[in-house]
């Protein structure tokens, strides 16, 4: 058998060598580092290693054996794809309408506490990036920025408000019409936490709420000089909507919050907001259909990240049991355990008309400021794009339950 010459030994060609040769200089540099992330699991490897473990850990952590947090992303993990094929996919539009208004993306940026902790931008840079993106950013109750100082640093932007209700119903009131005056179309009331969950990682690491600067705190963070600088050269950490608080986050969501909350207290916010509601930590299709009975627009089904009740139900899971049982027309918003582009559209697949992120958008805060949130958002733009080509469809209303399959036998 003769050797085909394409296999035949020669010596090197130096010129097609030198077009092999493409050197460039080294990049450095925040925009450097986050070209190099393609997930959000790239990133959340970066945050890690520019956060102190005390504020990463927050962030990472859930409740208990954060078997609730594993779970739902093993979730999204087992499920299965079907797509259609011989399709053409050459345009697909990844917009849509939620709560009366547009988003360029199915994806919002969830409430999250004291996001200034994490980087010092914190809901600034959350707000500025989601504007940038065309998508809603919510505040939270326990933000580090105020609906006012939010709405003054990005008045283009969607902007909804995050309740935590307190037994005062006048501390109620007075949030409520702050977020009005303010520009805050949607209300979202939390209802999932009537104590602070059991966060393990915080209780060892000595999380308080402000932090306190100890030798163990400071050794942590001397050779995290970027945040380190932030946090001493900025403005101090505080709750802006509430009164300071010192003691860790579980006892302050356990003393300073309404243990009585219940279907009255629904009743009277829609009573007291002109604008869209949602109910947050919906984990039951019964108090799915009592909250849209009581007036809600719709519902987030929300475990919390799994960071209050561990072993509890699954959002995803969940999504289609609700949609069958309230039909069309309210609203179904979905988090808690989303770390890709496909893990949105798997969900609005399975019927939910929205989705929000927290640490997904988290993880790209402590990694480089605004510039790592518009990254996130930018990587979970890129991978919602190339699912819905390859599953065969060119807009969010072609997706079905058929598109894809949940499996939720297959817990590892």
């Amino acid at each position: 058998m003769t050797t085909p010459p394409a296999l035949r030994r020669r010596l090197p060609d130096l010129a097609s060598l030198s077009e092999l040769m493409k050197f460039s200089a080294p990049r450095f540099g925040t925009d450097a580092r986050l070209a190099k992330a393609s997930t959000i699991w790239d990133l959340r490897d970066i945050a890690k290693r520019r956060t102190p473990t005390a504020a990463f850990d927050y962030t990472d952590g859930a409740a208990e054996a954060e078997v609730t947090i594993n779970r739902a992303r093993q979730a999204f993990r087992a499920l299965e794809f079907r797509p259609d094929v011989l399709r053409d996919v050459s345009e697909v539009d990844l917009s849509t309408t939620i709560l009366g208004g547009n988003s360029s993306l199915p994806v919002g940026i969830a409430p999250t506490g004291f996001s200034r902790l994490m980087q010092s931008e914190g809901e600034y840079a959350g707000s500025a990036a989601a504007a940038k993106a065309g998508i809603p950013f919510t505040l939270s109750t326990l933000g580090t920025a105020s609906a006012e100082q939010v709405a003054s640093h990005c008045p283009e932007g969607r902007r909804w408000f995050q309740l935590y209700a307190t037994a005062d119903q006048g501390k109620n009131l007075e949030l409520v019409q702050r977020a009005q005056e303010h520009g805050f179309d949607t209300i979202m009331l939390t209802v999932d936490t009537a104590v602070g969950g059991m966060r393990l990682r915080d209780t060892r690491n000595g999380m308080t709420i402000p932090p306190q600067l100890t030798v163990k705190t400071i050794l942590d963070a001397s050779y995290r000089p970027a945040w380190w600088f932030n946090f001493l050269s900025r403005a101090p950490l505080e709750f802006a909507s509430l009164s300071s608080f010192e003691g860790t986050v579980s006892e302050l969501l356990s003393k300073t919050f309404n243990q009585g909350l219940n279907y009255d207290d629904l009743d009277w916010l829609r009573n007291n907001w002109s604008g869209k509601l949602l109910v947050k930590g919906i984990q039951t299709v019964a108090d799915a259909e009592r909250a849209v009975a009581h007036g809600a627009d719709g519902v987030v089904l929300s475990n919390h990240g799994g960071r209050q009740l561990d072993r509890a139900p699954l959002p995803f899971h969940l999504v289609p049991k609700v949609r069958a049982a309230l039909g069309e027309q309210p609203t179904i918003v979905m988090d808690t355990g989303i770390m890709s582009g496909g893990d949105i559209i798997a969900a609005i697949a399975s019927g939910a008309d929205f989705t929000l992120i927290g640490r997904a958008y988290l993880y790209g805060l402590m990694a480089g400021g605004q510039r790592g949130v518009e990254r996130s958002i930018e990587i979970l733009r890129s991978e919602m794009l190339r699912t819905m080509k390859l599953l065969g469809v060119t807009r969010l209303s072609e997706l079905t339950p058929e598109h894809v399959n949940q499996r939720a036998d297959r817990f590892e």
